[in-house]
């Protein structure tokens, strides 16, 4: 396991254990579909050890707003869904 999974540090960092569940299975997802690592020296790390560490450095939040402020793809940037 990810030591870094134990710390209720990345927890709070998202807003809590579902939040942090969900984005990291997105990510997760994104990464097995092509999508390229927003952190550099990802060589011999796994997926989860690389979401983690986007997590960490903010490179991605829950709200679905990476570190640069464009919504993802599909996303207005609102949380809120009529």
């Amino acid at each position: 396991m990810i030591e870094e999974l134990k710390s209720e540090a990345i927890v709070k960092k998202v807003g809590g254990r579902f939040k942090l569940t969900a984005l990291i299975q997105r990510r997760l997802t994104e990464l097995l579909q092509g999508a390229r690592p927003l952190i550099e020296n990802v060589e011999g790390k796994t997926m989860l050890e690389i979401v983690v560490q986007e997590i960490l450095q903010d490179k991605i939040t829950a709200e679905g707003m990476p570190l640069d402020g464009k919504p993802e793809s599909g996303d207005s940037g609102s949380s809120r869904h009529d």
